[in-house]
Protein backbone atom coordinates (compact mmCIF):
# COMPACT_ATOMS: atom_id res chain seq x y z
CA UNK A 1 0.00 0.00 0.00
CA UNK A 2 1.39 3.30 -0.96
CA UNK A 3 0.53 5.33 2.25
CA UNK A 4 2.10 2.59 4.49
CA UNK A 5 5.47 3.47 5.68
CA UNK A 6 8.12 1.67 8.44
CA UNK A 7 9.22 4.59 10.50
CA UNK A 8 12.93 4.44 12.27
CA UNK A 9 11.68 2.20 15.33
CA UNK A 10 10.25 -0.20 13.14
CA UNK A 11 6.75 0.91 13.93
CA UNK A 12 4.20 2.00 11.26
CA UNK A 13 3.40 5.26 9.77
CA UNK A 14 0.94 6.28 7.08
CA UNK A 15 1.08 9.19 4.68
CA UNK A 16 -1.56 11.42 3.73
CA UNK A 17 -1.59 11.86 0.01
CA UNK A 18 -3.80 14.88 0.31
CA UNK A 19 -1.47 16.65 2.81
CA UNK A 20 1.74 15.74 1.51
CA UNK A 21 2.58 14.73 5.01
CA UNK A 22 2.91 11.43 7.30
CA UNK A 23 0.88 11.36 10.24
CA UNK A 24 4.08 10.81 12.33
CA UNK A 25 7.94 11.41 12.38
CA UNK A 26 9.52 9.16 10.24
CA UNK A 27 12.47 8.63 13.57
CA UNK A 28 9.79 6.28 14.99
CA UNK A 29 5.93 6.72 15.26
CA UNK A 30 5.54 4.71 18.73
CA UNK A 31 8.75 6.85 19.77
CA UNK A 32 7.35 10.12 18.79
CA UNK A 33 3.38 9.44 20.54
CA UNK A 34 4.69 7.84 23.73
CA UNK A 35 7.43 11.03 24.49
CA UNK A 36 5.10 13.54 23.42
CA UNK A 37 1.40 12.55 24.24
CA UNK A 38 2.14 9.94 27.12
CA UNK A 39 5.20 10.64 28.65
CA UNK A 40 4.87 14.78 28.16
CA UNK A 41 1.43 14.81 28.86
CA UNK A 42 -0.48 12.06 30.00
CA UNK A 43 1.64 10.78 32.71
CA UNK A 44 2.19 14.26 34.66
CA UNK A 45 -1.46 14.28 35.39
CA UNK A 46 -2.17 10.43 36.19
CA UNK A 47 0.92 11.03 39.22
CA UNK A 48 -1.12 14.15 40.26
CA UNK A 49 -4.06 11.65 40.68
CA UNK A 50 -6.57 14.02 38.44
CA UNK A 51 -9.34 11.34 37.93
CA UNK A 52 -10.77 10.40 35.99
CA UNK A 53 -8.71 12.41 32.96
CA UNK A 54 -10.45 13.84 30.42
CA UNK A 55 -8.22 14.07 26.92
CA UNK A 56 -9.01 15.52 23.87
CA UNK A 57 -7.34 14.42 20.51
CA UNK A 58 -7.36 17.12 17.43
CA UNK A 59 -6.60 14.65 14.67
CA UNK A 60 -7.43 10.58 15.63
CA UNK A 61 -5.44 9.45 12.96
CA UNK A 62 -3.65 6.11 13.00
CA UNK A 63 -5.42 6.16 16.61
CA UNK A 64 -1.67 5.78 17.95
CA UNK A 65 -2.44 8.34 20.94
CA UNK A 66 -5.83 6.49 21.76
CA UNK A 67 -4.11 2.83 21.65
CA UNK A 68 -1.18 3.96 24.16
CA UNK A 69 -3.38 6.38 26.67
CA UNK A 70 -5.95 3.54 26.66
CA UNK A 71 -3.45 0.75 27.49
CA UNK A 72 -1.55 3.14 30.28
CA UNK A 73 -5.11 3.39 31.71
CA UNK A 74 -5.59 0.10 32.31
CA UNK A 75 -2.37 -0.58 33.34
CA UNK A 76 -2.20 2.06 36.34
CA UNK A 77 -6.48 1.60 36.75
CA UNK A 78 -6.85 5.07 36.24
CA UNK A 79 -10.13 6.33 34.69
CA UNK A 80 -9.74 7.72 31.03
CA UNK A 81 -13.04 9.78 28.64
CA UNK A 82 -10.99 10.48 25.56
CA UNK A 83 -12.72 12.62 22.90
CA UNK A 84 -11.30 13.14 19.79
CA UNK A 85 -12.03 14.29 15.91
CA UNK A 86 -11.14 13.24 12.47
CA UNK A 87 -11.92 15.19 9.49
CA UNK A 88 -10.12 12.43 6.96
CA UNK A 89 -11.02 8.47 8.70
CA UNK A 90 -8.45 5.91 8.32
CA UNK A 91 -10.12 3.35 6.81
CA UNK A 92 -10.39 0.20 9.15
CA UNK A 93 -8.40 -1.95 6.16
CA UNK A 94 -5.53 0.40 6.29
CA UNK A 95 -5.63 0.11 10.00
CA UNK A 96 -5.55 -3.45 9.98
CA UNK A 97 -1.86 -3.41 8.67
CA UNK A 98 -0.54 -1.09 11.16
CA UNK A 99 1.66 -3.01 13.43
CA UNK A 100 1.15 -0.96 16.68
CA UNK A 101 0.13 -4.46 19.03
CA UNK A 102 3.45 -5.86 17.64
CA UNK A 103 5.52 -3.19 18.76
CA UNK A 104 3.58 -2.67 21.83
CA UNK A 105 2.86 -6.07 23.13
CA UNK A 106 -0.96 -5.17 23.36
CA UNK A 107 -3.94 -6.54 21.60
CA UNK A 108 -7.40 -4.78 20.68
CA UNK A 109 -5.93 -2.05 18.38
CA UNK A 110 -8.56 -2.62 15.95
CA UNK A 111 -11.48 -1.73 18.72
CA UNK A 112 -10.67 1.23 18.38
CA UNK A 113 -11.43 1.76 14.24
CA UNK A 114 -13.91 -0.38 14.78
CA UNK A 115 -16.15 1.78 17.68
CA UNK A 116 -19.07 4.10 16.11
CA UNK A 117 -18.54 7.63 15.61
CA UNK A 118 -20.05 10.70 17.44
CA UNK A 119 -21.37 7.60 20.61
CA UNK A 120 -19.15 7.05 23.42
CA UNK A 121 -17.89 3.60 23.77
CA UNK A 122 -16.63 1.31 26.82
CA UNK A 123 -13.67 -0.11 25.14
CA UNK A 124 -12.28 -1.27 28.53
CA UNK A 125 -13.48 -0.68 32.52
CA UNK A 126 -11.27 2.40 32.42
CA UNK A 127 -10.54 3.55 28.94
CA UNK A 128 -14.08 5.14 26.78
CA UNK A 129 -13.82 6.34 23.68
CA UNK A 130 -15.79 8.99 21.57
CA UNK A 131 -14.91 10.04 17.90
CA UNK A 132 -16.03 12.79 15.83
CA UNK A 133 -15.89 12.97 12.04
CA UNK A 134 -15.66 16.29 12.13
CA UNK A 135 -13.32 19.56 11.15
CA UNK A 136 -11.98 21.29 14.24
CA UNK A 137 -13.68 24.57 13.88
CA UNK A 138 -17.22 22.79 13.65
CA UNK A 139 -16.30 20.99 17.03
CA UNK A 140 -18.30 22.15 20.33
CA UNK A 141 -18.05 20.25 23.66
CA UNK A 142 -20.00 20.76 27.14
CA UNK A 143 -16.91 18.56 28.31
CA UNK A 144 -14.03 20.96 30.04
CA UNK A 145 -10.51 18.52 29.05
CA UNK A 146 -7.70 18.11 31.31
CA UNK A 147 -5.46 16.98 28.16
CA UNK A 148 -5.26 18.02 24.64
CA UNK A 149 -3.27 16.51 22.80
CA UNK A 150 -2.72 18.75 19.30
CA UNK A 151 -1.70 16.27 16.59
CA UNK A 152 -2.83 17.82 13.41
CA UNK A 153 -0.76 18.18 10.60
CA UNK A 154 1.93 20.56 9.85
CA UNK A 155 1.80 24.19 9.76
CA UNK A 156 2.61 24.47 6.40
CA UNK A 157 -0.13 21.49 5.26
CA UNK A 158 -2.89 23.17 7.57
CA UNK A 159 -2.31 26.68 8.80
CA UNK A 160 -5.66 27.12 9.48
CA UNK A 161 -5.33 24.91 13.03
CA UNK A 162 -2.52 27.22 14.31
CA UNK A 163 -4.35 29.93 14.95
CA UNK A 164 -4.80 32.27 17.60
CA UNK A 165 -8.60 31.89 16.82
CA UNK A 166 -8.63 27.39 16.85
CA UNK A 167 -6.49 28.09 20.34
CA UNK A 168 -8.57 30.38 21.82
CA UNK A 169 -11.62 27.84 21.09
CA UNK A 170 -9.46 24.80 23.10
CA UNK A 171 -8.50 27.27 26.01
CA UNK A 172 -12.31 27.93 26.23
CA UNK A 173 -12.55 23.73 26.99
CA UNK A 174 -9.64 23.57 28.65
CA UNK A 175 -9.65 23.57 32.57
CA UNK A 176 -7.47 26.12 34.18
CA UNK A 177 -4.10 24.75 34.46
CA UNK A 178 -5.20 22.04 32.18
CA UNK A 179 -2.48 21.01 29.80
CA UNK A 180 -1.62 21.03 25.64
CA UNK A 181 0.50 19.13 24.52
CA UNK A 182 2.24 19.16 20.36
CA UNK A 183 5.06 18.72 18.16
CA UNK A 184 5.19 21.52 16.82
CA UNK A 185 7.57 23.89 18.29
CA UNK A 186 7.36 26.69 15.88
CA UNK A 187 7.42 30.25 16.07
CA UNK A 188 4.00 30.70 14.75
CA UNK A 189 2.41 27.95 17.32
CA UNK A 190 3.85 29.71 20.39
CA UNK A 191 2.48 32.94 19.04
CA UNK A 192 -0.80 31.71 18.29
CA UNK A 193 -0.39 29.44 22.01
CA UNK A 194 -0.07 32.27 24.13
CA UNK A 195 -2.58 34.67 21.98
CA UNK A 196 -5.00 32.20 22.75
CA UNK A 197 -4.55 31.48 26.46
CA UNK A 198 -1.71 29.43 27.27
CA UNK A 199 1.73 29.54 29.28
CA UNK A 200 3.85 28.08 26.33
CA UNK A 201 7.11 25.79 27.50
CA UNK A 202 9.90 24.24 25.59
CA UNK A 203 10.36 20.62 26.24
CA UNK A 204 13.57 18.45 24.67
CA UNK A 205 11.88 16.19 21.51
CA UNK A 206 11.87 12.69 20.83
CA UNK A 207 15.17 11.20 18.98
CA UNK A 208 16.79 14.10 16.32
CA UNK A 209 13.97 16.46 17.03
CA UNK A 210 15.25 19.10 19.04
CA UNK A 211 12.18 20.99 20.66
CA UNK A 212 8.60 19.81 21.20
CA UNK A 213 5.78 22.38 23.43
CA UNK A 214 3.77 22.19 26.22
CA UNK A 215 1.48 24.63 26.95
CA UNK A 216 -0.43 25.58 30.29
CA UNK A 217 -3.88 27.16 30.44
CA UNK A 218 -3.80 30.03 32.16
Amino acid sequence: MERLLITEDGSHSLYSLQFGQQYHSLQGALMESEHIYINLGLLPLLADSISPVRIFEMGFGTGLNAFLTWKLADRLKKPVFYTTIEAYPVSETEAQLLNYERETGENGFIKLHQAPWSSPTQVSDYFCLTKENRRLQDFRSQEIFDLIFFDAFDPRAQPELWTAEIFSQIAAQTRQGGVLVTYSSKGIVKRALRAGGFEVQRHKGPGRKTHVLKAIKI
